[in-house]
């Protein structure tokens, strides 16, 4: 086969052609992979959400432990002391 003369307009125009199906596939490709990109990042923030509002609820429900704790003590310190005077 012969070479198209690079000058014929008509060569020119299918070259043309050709590299814009080219850039158009590149495109969808690379839209697609954007695509993907936002979805992971919406389902990772919705995680982290979840994970936030998990550790919110930890923490409120950790808050009476410490408390109970302290009384505790001091019950005993309390009862150890009575019965101390008592005797």
């Amino acid at each position: 086969m012969t070479e198209p003369d690079p000058n014929d307009p008509v060569a020119v125009a299918l070259e043309l052609e050709r590299l814009r199906g080219t850039l158009e596939a590149g495109f969808a490709r690379v839209d697609g992979s954007l695509a993907l990109l936002v979805q992971r990042s919406d389902q990772t923030d919705r995680q982290l959400a979840d994970h936030e509002a998990r550790l919110d609820d930890l923490e409120r429900a950790r808050w009476p432990l410490t408390s109970i704790a302290a009384l505790a003590a001091v019950a005993t310190v309390a009862v150890t002391a009575w019965e101390l005077t008592a005797r």
